[in-house]
């Protein structure tokens, strides 16, 4: 699971982010609102842990934009405003949930968990489908008509992305950030390099499936058959 964590708060960013690694998740993190803007817009990462007051645009400026855009990935807001209303005009803009700071990571880790067990049309599930291929997450399990076989992290990170965005072309932009993160120094021809291995996988299940090449922008995933 990949997590976007907005805080202009260096310490306290640098503190969450170590915690948030050492559970298991995968961790990037802004430190303005324009560029977590950015970041979500290119839907790489499964939540959002949203600091309320940011330099430039603010995490309800933010929070509205994503909402307005109709992408409904989950968004925990942290602010140290903790009144009623505060709190009332956070939810209401479309956040998941309301954290006030100063916090234990417990009750982060306890509100991370809960959004987790939401039901597949507001969370994530463990199992992904299309057309005649499966894949499980957390075993990084690919299963097609012809068996099974399993990925490698930075493969299982992509392919993820073309399944939760089917039939979308994807930048490669967007593809480099859910395969290596946001701060990764990494050569553009590695992207090309792991969706090769991708195909191959796809061909060793017997899917009828395939990484469409799109010249210029980047790759789609979609049925052989599509003319």
């Amino acid at each position: 699971m990949r997590i976007l964590l907005v805080e202009d708060d260096e310490q306290l960013c640098h503190f969450l982010k170590l915690q948030l690694i050492k559970e298991g998740f995968e961790v990037d993190d802004c430190k303005n609102g324009e560029d977590a803007l950015y970041f979500i817009s290119q839907r790489s990462h499964d939540l959002v842990l949203l600091d309320r007051m940011l330099p430039g645009m603010d995490g309800l400026a933010v929070l509205k934009n994503v909402r307005n855009a109709g992408i409904h990935i989950p968004v925990i807001l942290i602010t140290a405003l903790g009144e009623l209303g505060d709190k009332i005009t956070g939810l209401d803009c479309g956040a998941d949930d309301y954290l006030v700071k100063p916090f234990a990571h417990e009750e982060l880790m306890a509100r991370i968990r809960c959004i987790i067990r939401r039901p597949k049309q507001l969370a994530l599930s463990d199992l992904l489908t299309r057309g005649d291929i499966t894949y499980r997450l957390e075993e990084k399990m690919l299963t097609g008509p012809g068996g099974s076989c399993s990925l490698s992290k930075k493969e299982g990170n992509l392919l993820e992305a073309f399944l939760r965005n089917p039939g979308q072309i994807l930048p490669r932009a967007t593809l480099m950030v859910k395969g290596w993160g946001t701060e990764a120094e990494v050569e553009d021809s590695s992207l090309d390099t792991y969706v090769h291995f991708l195909r191959q996988r796809l061909r060793a299940v017997k899917s009828r499936l395939i990484l469409k090449t799109v010249r210029g922008i980047g790759y789609r995933l979609e049925n052989k058959d599509v003319s």
